[in-house]
């Protein structure tokens, strides 16, 4: 409340209409979460773990958007935990290869608390590749943070490809 409503009220007071999803990018502090940016679409990796809590079907909600009822819209959420892992190309942010053969993603998706997220990757002959910086978010849902990094991390041992590298510290708190 201390920053997306000054902010949708700001925006009101500016006579900016916005219908959409507005993204919100923070950073918690020493003094509080900060903003970082604002963008008008989905957060990549941040909706990987919001949209698997969402009970309500996003099409009613985006309707209601467009319709400008969303007040009506009962919206449910799961209470569960999720942790998202990107898999990245070697060299990544940097210059990286592409067209590299990624196996193993099968194999993850058998746990049904396990989505693999698609971002650069290439589907030919039935056979992914990749074809990004980042590859893969590899998202689990569970009842605790602890499971869901568990699963995930799992999930992410069972992919492989030259050069993949993530980070190891996601789902622990400081």
């Amino acid at each position: 409340k201390n920053i997306f409503m000054p902010t949708i009220e700001a925006m009101r007071k500016e006579g900016r209409r916005f219908k959409g999803v507005l993204y919100t990018g923070l950073i918690l502090t020493a003094d509080g979460p900060k903003v970082l940016e604002y963008n008008a679409r989905f957060g990549d990796p941040e909706t990987q773990v919001v949209l698997p809590h969402l009970k309500t079907d996003i099409i009613d909600i985006f309707e209601a958007i467009i319709d400008e009822r969303l007040a009506e819209v009962r919206i449910e959420w799961e209470n569960k935990s999720a942790v998202c892992v990107i898999l990245a190309s070697g060299g990544y942010p940097g210059k990286y290869e592409t067209g590299l053969e990624i196996t193993g993603i099968g194999e993850a998706e058998k746990d049904p608390s396990v989505i693999v997220f698609h971002a650069g990757t290439r589907l030919e002959g039935g056979k992914y590749y990749t074809a990004g910086g980042r590859v893969l978010g590899v998202t689990a849902v569970a009842d605790t943070i602890e499971d869901a990094r568990t699963k995930a991390y799992s999930a992410v041992g069972k992919i492989k490809f030259e050069g993949m590298h993530y980070r190891r510290d996601i789902g622990i708190k400081k």
